[in-house]
């Protein structure tokens, strides 16, 4: 099934791409969500029209790019997002939200698509995102990511920031690992103690019962004294 994507989603598409999908993924999450649309023929005409008016203000030679280039990279790029107090972002910004914060702020227009961006930013913090601006020329773009009314702290607490929340989540991921194996031990040893104590149909057929050794020699003593002596043959 064929939708217009209205915002960035992670593993899908960017906003204002075509993108095939599963009915049932578009049905029971895009759509509800509003994060996309049905692509109707009229739609997508539409889209190709605005696709191509944009792409005519993007660098058209590697003249060009070298002087976009300058231009990107003097410039630095701000977002004030709301964020928690441990810098993570309520949202979060996209190559999307680059790519128009680039054209209002220095009527520049770069391919979203091009962004070295693989996922979307969750954290306050200054960024440095390389961008392909034609063939051989890369600018780097200069971003910085600041909680809502506020300022960023100095780059050595956000680097101490950053490297708890990665301590914690590696700690986190090697609980749930050792969790993990755990769980998988306990497993294997049930298995295995059941398989010690699952009796062998075989060895059970080929045995006999204790009792019945008991119950010969019962028979043996009911019998009269002279059935336990056999006759003697007579002599020819």
């Amino acid at each position: 099934m064929e939708v217009i994507l209205r915002q960035d989603v992670e593993k899908v598409g960017l906003r204002g791409e075509v993108v095939d999908v599963a009915p049932g993924f578009a049905r029971n999450y895009l759509l509800p969500r509003k994060l996309a649309e049905t692509a109707t023929p009229a739609k997508v005409a539409e889209l190709r029209k605005l696709e191509d008016k944009r792409a005519r203000h993007e660098a058209q030679s590697f003249e060009q790019a070298q002087e976009i280039l300058q231009r990107v990279e003097a410039a630095e790029l701000r977002f004030d997002v709301p964020a928690g107090e441990t810098g993570t972002l309520f949202g979060s910004v996209t190559a999307t939200d680059v790519a128009e914060r680039l054209w209002e702020t220095e009527k520049v227009r770069i391919d979203r698509r091009k962004l070295d961006l693989p996922e979307s930013i969750k954290r306050i913090g200054r960024y440095q995102i390389p961008v392909e601006l034609f063939a051989d020329v890369t600018a780097t773009l200069r971003i910085a990511v600041v909680p809502e009314g506020g300022e960023l702290p100095p780059q050595e607490e956000l680097d101490a920031i950053a490297a708890a929340e990665a301590e914690a989540e590696a700690a986190a991921q090697a609980e749930a690992e050792a969790e993990h194996e755990a769980a998988e031990a306990e497993i294997e040893a049930v298995v295995e103690a059941e398989e010690e104590v699952e009796p062998d149909p075989e060895a059970e057929a080929e045995q006999v019962p204790d009792d019945a050794f008991d119950r010969a020699a019962d028979a043996a003593d009911e019998l009269p004294a002279d059935a336990e002596q056999q006759p003697d043959r007579p002599e020819s």
